[in-house]
């Protein structure tokens, strides 16, 4: 297999040697889909899944049993492979909840970490979750840090990392200075209602935080079709999404969700990725800048 380009090759998550693929496949609203695409995406290439402890909108148990079977295969390693769940508040819950609605608050995040454990046991192995993500801040920041204590009660053994999702830049601060364990990443939407994300992204690259980008292509349709991505889509020779996802894994310290339904876009996006990042560092080097400058601009970041 080729080196990986600067532009593809994995993160290093902070404090941990957890590393993390630039595509990260999720798994959103696959419902019975789950197992299946979970399995084509990991031997397409995908080495991230995302998935979240949450049935009303994820198949959590269908995502494992999909990644299972990749592993028992021999589509992949478990050690190759990055998993990531979260813990959805009860605000973010319907039916069949993965805790009591009733127990304290930590026992929610302790109940609902037991059940995610439980799908993703590998027989003879103990299971572990590469990052947890809390869906959401709670509604105080204390509450946000009693969930987040509970969180780091399993930290490294059963959980390596932890990440918050949906956040603002405040509590992402206040968890950065009075967590025991800082938070590893970030997962927000990136789209023009918060304006990309700009100053929380700034926070994020200064304190080594993967900042995990979601709602990147359904949110974003006239950026998909800017100038800087068709340019990069003709002069490195690759599909347009695989472009645009590039532009936005060119602003550092970025990991992209990326949840296709379609197979032959599966490979297109990696290797588009890959191919992008090759060319960037040779003869496209002068093309790549000028067109990740234009596309910062487009966003609003310096």
């Amino acid at each position: 297999m080729a080196q990986a380009s600067r532009l593809a090759k994995d993160l290093t998550l902070k404090g941990s040697s957890t590393t993390i693929p630039k595509l990260v496949y999720g798994t959103a609203w696959k419902k019975d889909q789950s197992a299946d695409l979970v399995y084509k995406a990991l031997k397409h290439g995908f080495r991230g899944i995302d998935t979240a402890a949450q049935p009303k909108h994820y198949n959590e148990k269908g995502v494992a049993q999909g990644a299972l079977k990749a592993i028992s295969d021999g589509v992949i390693a478990r050690e190759a492979l990055f998993i990531q769940t979260k813990f959805s508040p009860p605000s973010a819950q319907g039916e069949n909840p993965p805790y009591d609605l009733e127990a304290p608050l930590a026992d929610k995040v302790h109940q609902s970490v037991q059940s995610s454990l439980e799908f993703f046991t590998i027989l003879g192995q103990e299971p572990y979750l590469d990052s947890v993500v809390m869906h959401s801040p709670m509604k105080t920041i204390e509450e946000t840090l009693t969930a987040w204590k509970a969180l780091e009660s399993y930290v490294p053994g059963k959980i390596r990392n932890l990440g918050i999702s949906n956040t603002t830049l405040p509590v992402l601060q206040a968890l950065n200075t009075q967590a025991t364990v800082k938070p590893s990443v970030v997962q927000n939407r990136f789209y023009e209602g918060t304006a990309f994300e700009t100053d929380l992204r700034a926070f994020c690259r200064e304190e080594g935080i993967n900042f995990q980008s979601f709602w990147t292509l359904s949110g974003n349709p006239r950026l998909f079709k800017a100038q800087p991505v068709k340019m990069i889509a003709e002069k490195a020779g690759v599909p347009p999404v695989a472009a645009y996802y590039a532009l936005v894994l060119g602003l550092e310290g970025v990991t992209v969700l990326d949840g296709t339904t379609n197979e032959a876009h599966m490979k297109d996006d990696l290797e588009g990725v890959q191919n992008v990042g090759t060319w960037a560092e040779g003869d496209g080097a002068a093309d790549w800048a000028s067109a990740l400058l234009s596309f910062k601009e487009l966003i609003g970041e310096n």
